[in-house]
């Protein structure tokens, strides 16, 4: 991903140009009076065909949902091109920390204002420490003890796999729409830019049970997800800093409206 110009002239044996591109693709389209779904986002942009060749199964593993169910947030941020750019973001700038996440972590954590305590419940702790304002960043409804119920949430298991050989796969991640288990391979050095005689790779397996990772963004889920956030804009001393149900990829500090846009890995 993203679909642009070399995705569809090696797909369909053609040799199109960047503004032929543009009118195939309109000539391919369906039209649709009113986008609601994530399935009408992409066929209105890329037609039925390439809608199940990469978008309807991939969806269907990662959500447990077909796209027909799903809002259309969830597809409307993945980009389609006429050019031959295969970046899914197009920022001019893209980087990484020179040492990798875990390092530049340690070092933050390492400041002596800071003090973590693993598998701790902070109800287990908040009336034993002196503190001021709380910043929460858990889900939302297990902040209320889901007194309004319980919110979804898709989950993923990371299974790591480690190489005797030099490169797995061409580019750093791989997709797989539609066949196995798993939605995707990703392989590190690609990204570190790392020289090993062996690799390290990690296969993605969604789930409905885990970590919370993903809201799934569907109407009745959102309409939920306002009823907590509603109680979270009440002036307290905690801050709320969780996932977005009305628009799930974005953050929220609820407690002060405060909302910030959210640089992470997501999925369609």
């Amino acid at each position: 991903m993203p679909i642009n110009l070399d995705t569809v002239n090696k797909l369909y044996g053609l040799n199109l140009t960047s503004f032929e591109m543009e009118k195939w693709l309109e000539s391919v389209a369906e039209k649709k009076e009113h986008i609601t779904t994530s399935e009408d986002v992409v066929v209105s942009k890329v037609g039925r065909d390439l809608y199940n060749k990469f978008f309807r199964g991939y969806t269907r593993k990662q959500w447990g949902l077909d796209p027909s169910e799903l809002d259309a947030s969830v597809t409307a941020r993945v980009p389609t091109r006429s050019n031959r750019d295969d970046r899914y973001f197009a920022d001019t700038f893209q980087a990484m920390p020179k040492h990798g996440y875990t390092r530049m972590f340690e070092k933050m954590l390492a400041s002596p204002n800071i003090k973590v305590m693993l598998n701790t419940d902070y109800r287990e702790v908040a009336d034993l420490l002196p503190w001021n304002h709380m910043v929460y960043s858990g889900p939302i409804d297990a902040f209320f003890n889901f007194k309004h119920g319980k919110l979804p949430y898709r989950s993923l298991e990371f299974k790591h796999v480690t190489l005797p050989q030099e490169q797995f796969q061409a580019v750093g991640t791989v997709n797989y729409p539609n066949d196995y288990g798993y939605t995707r391979i990703s392989e590190f050095k690609h990204i570190t830019g790392q020289q090993h005689r062996s690799t390290s790779i990690v296969y993605e397996y969604p789930k409905a049970e885990g970590d919370p990772y993903y809201p799934v963004p569907r109407k009745e889920n959102a309409e939920l997800y306002r009823r907590y956030e509603a109680e979270a804009e009440q002036p307290t001393s905690t801050t709320t800093w969780t996932r977005s149900w009305a628009r799930p990829w974005l953050h929220s500090s609820a407690s002060r409206s405060v909302r910030c846009s959210a640089s992470r890995k997501t999925r369609h």
